[in-house]
């Protein structure tokens, strides 16, 4: 390791490292020739501990680089397997990150701190472990976006530039990527023990998720089965809540589901513009596997797959504890439909349930389908609907009459709630936002940044969706899709 260590401030707990033996080798990153500090969430760094009056951003560029060690640090590569794309890889793991390690922030959680692009590690498996410039803040955009959007997320703590290029299709900017979640523990971590056998190492490792993400289960008799279903409760909730904002995850492998219910892994993710249940975005995706309207059903696929990890331990009889998991994973889709139709229902201002309401926003969907209206811009407008101004969803529509045949249908609804229009407006725009991560913007802030330098697309575009709900003065541009000479939106894996 470097002679040299810096005190962030930071008091570490490792109880991954401590408690789980086999999970992983140490491992520190390379050391970063010319480390600079592009952006830091101070809000967050200061949650965390960081002693940001004492820190230079000299000195946060390097700790966060990855190759220098820090006081009270047990840097870590994870290893898991998982499901890509339908077919199962025994061996995958932490190919270009490391966990720092663990902190107690100051609301009392758990938190890692997880560098991505910090180097090769042993399960690179030929990388070269490294980041480009543009995914790191494709990553820091887009998990912020979704922390302010409400949705269970990574953050972004840090981005940092190594002073080295790296060559992807050409020669880039090198970057290592700071964030935190609640933990990196997914479903193909269970996965990688499961498959070799190894029970006792899959006990070991549901005894401490439960220990800490669900610890009410502890002590009760059925806690591994409990564990099932709450992991399910949290990825319907979290795909819920996806699909009720036109989010495309891209790459629902079992390696990027984390046990939490946190979206990970900003690689080939996307937003919708004109509505399409068919929108794939990755590159490789050629099947459609990770499609928009498919990501309910690949959450419940990839549950089973979790479910099988647990067999030996929900039940000694192997029969039993099929019938038991199968419960689980069966009941999914029931529990993904009500947090989806709860969730669109406060879309379109509904406070009450009612059997037609399914119907109501299935119909909708197939009229913004037929019409390619903008998902974010559609539903933002019907809060001036609500309130007598049809001017800009009918504006969205090739053939306004189509809309204002639904809404006659939406009127009569919503007499049924008991509630002022304009406190049913007022809901509706805290969860239908105005700006989301345009894909074309996105694209101009890393362009810029990875082509000429320039940072200043990026913090504007950051600035604007961190407050998404709240329609401000001058942004216009950052609430429209994309111009017509966009093209069809392709993103790629991996950074």
């Amino acid at each position: 390791m470097s002679e040299q260590v810096i005190n962030s401030g930071l008091t570490f707990d490792h109880s991954y490292a401590e408690q789980l033996n086999g999970f992983y080798v140490p491992c520190l990153g390379d050391k970063a020739p010319q480390p600079q500090l592009v952006k830091l969430n101070r809000e967050l760094a200061t949650s965390l501990g960081f002693d940001l009056e004492n820190l230079s951003d000299h000195d946060i560029a390097a700790l966060l680089s990855g190759g220098i060690a820090l006081e009270n640090g047990n840097p870590i590569s994870q290893v898991y397997a998982g499901h890509q794309f339908g077919g199962f890889s025994p061996q995958l793991g932490d190919g270009r990150a490391l966990l720092l390690g663990e902190v107690i922030d100051v609301n009392g959680q758990r938190t890692d701190i997880h560098l991505k692009g910090s180097g090769r590690t042993q399960f690179s498996r030929g990388g070269d472990g490294k980041a480009g410039i543009g995914p790191v803040l494709r990553e820091y955009l887009l998990g912020e976006a979704m922390h302010a959007l409400n949705v269970p997320t990574t953050r972004a703590l840090a981005a940092v530039t190594t002073g080295e290029q790296i060559m992807r299709d050409g020669l880039v900017p090198g970057a290592v990527l700071a964030r935190v979640a609640s933990s990196h523990i997914r479903f193909g971590t269970f996965q990688f023990f499961s498959a070799r056998g190894e029970t006792d190492q899959v006990k070991l490792l549901a005894d401490y998720a439960i220990a800490r993400h669900y610890p009410a289960l502890k002590n009760t008799d059925d806690c591994y089965l409990g564990l099932l279903r709450e992991v399910g409760h949290a990825q319907a909730a979290l795909v819920a809540n996806w699909m009720q904002l036109g989010f495309v995850h891209g790459v629902m492998n079992t390696d990027n589901m984390t046990i939490s219910g946190e979206t990970i892994d900003y690689g080939p993710c996307a937003f919708i513009d004109g509505y399409d249940p068919d929108a794939v975005f990755s590159s490789i995706d050629l099947q459609g596997r990770y499609a928009f309207s498919n990501q309910g059903g690949i959450a419940q696929w990839n549950l089973a797959r979790f479910a099988e990890c647990l067999l030996p331990l929900i039940a000694d009889d192997s029969d039993e504890a099929v019938k038991l998991a199968s419960e689980v994973v069966n009941g999914f889709s029931d529990d993904y439909q009500s947090r989806w139709l709860a969730g669109m229902s406060k879309k379109l201002g509904l406070t009450s349930n009612q059997a037609q309401d399914s119907q109501l926003i299935n119909d909708l969907l197939d009229l913004m389908a037929s019409n390619k209206v903008d998902f974010t811009q559609l539903f933002r407008a019907l809060a001036d609907a609500v309130l007598g101004d049809n001017s800009k969803a009918n504006a969205l529509f090739n053939d306004p009459s189509v809309f204002e045949q639904w809404q006659a249908t939406w009127q009569e609804r919503l007499l049924a709630d008991e509630v002022s229009q304009q406190q049913r407006a007022k809901a509706m725009n805290k969860v239908n936002p105005i700006y989301i991560p345009r894909n074309h913007l996105v694209e101009q802030a890393l362009k810029a940044a990875e082509n000429n330098g320039d940072y200043g697309p990026f913090e504007q575009l950051l600035a604007v969706l961190e407050r998404p709900f709240k329609q401000r003065a001058g942004l216009d541009q950052y609430a429209l899709g994309a111009p017509a000479d966009f093209g069809r939106y392709k993103t790629f894996c991996g950074t």
